[in-house]
């Protein structure tokens, strides 16, 4: 009986091991959220170095200032190709709900999106803001994040605006503790650069809702 048994499965060794179609299509499904948080892992692990500024300088000592800017370069290009990949993938093929955000705070998230966007431009046309917050850069992402979490329920989402939220939140704590600005030596105007910032923010935010997000992103920002 056993010999009959052994033989049957040595006539069909394709269809005992043949992996079921429905694993399949779950183990494609979660391809894209994968490789999208390898993509986060990387991206954020290279721009969380330069927070531990002891072992920035033994590496710059190890690879020399140009050999570190253009591992750095690489690391973070690989790791955004990685995350934008990756994220397409999961949003095409393993979309995952958690929970369903009311329409309302889509609205929410356009608003807020508008400072949020300011707010970066502020961090290199250095004015008021500036000065007022002192890293308008990192407010502007925790904002993004932030505002993309409520309008976002699915995992997805959830994990990619999470991620940069807390690291955002992170590198801004770390900042208290270190003695250098981490900031590069742009000069300092005043209310001058703040109109030129808030202008500049306006156009990039309309940019950004009428034509990156819908063409690139594929989601549609206004009028929906």
């Amino acid at each position: 009986m056993m010999v009959r048994e052994f033989g049957a499965l040595q006539s069909e060794p394709l269809k005992c091991y043949r992996i079921p179609a429905k694993l399949q299509l779950e183990m494609e499904d979660i391809v894209g959220l994968l490789v999208m948080i390898l993509g986060l892992v990387l991206f954020l692990g290279v721009h969380t170095l330069t927070t531990q500024r002891d072992l920035r300088a033994r590496l710059i000592a190890s690879v020399g200032e140009g050999g570190y800017k253009a591992g750095y370069a690489l690391a973070s290009l690989l790791g955004l190709v990685l995350i934008v990949w990756g994220f397409a993938h999961y949003r095409a093929t393993g979309w995952i709900d958690v929970w369903h955000p009311p329409k309302a705070l889509k609205h929410v998230t356009e608003a807020l999106m508008l400072p949020a966007v300011i707010l970066v431009v502020a961090a290199y046309i250095r004015g008021r803001i500036y000065t007022t917050l002192k890293h308008p850069m990192l407010t502007g992402v925790k904002l993004w994040a932030a505002a993309h979490l409520l309008a976002n329920g699915d995992l997805g989402g959830i994990i990619l605006f999470g991620s940069f939220l807390g690291w955002a939140v992170f590198d801004r704590i770390s900042l208290k503790r270190r003695a250098d600005p981490g900031a590069p030596p742009i000069p300092v105007g005043g209310v001058g650069n703040d109109l030129i910032a808030v202008a500049v923010g306006v156009v990039a935010y309309l940019a950004l809702g009428f034509a990156f997000h819908p063409v690139v992103i594929g989601v549609p920002v206004f009028g929906v």
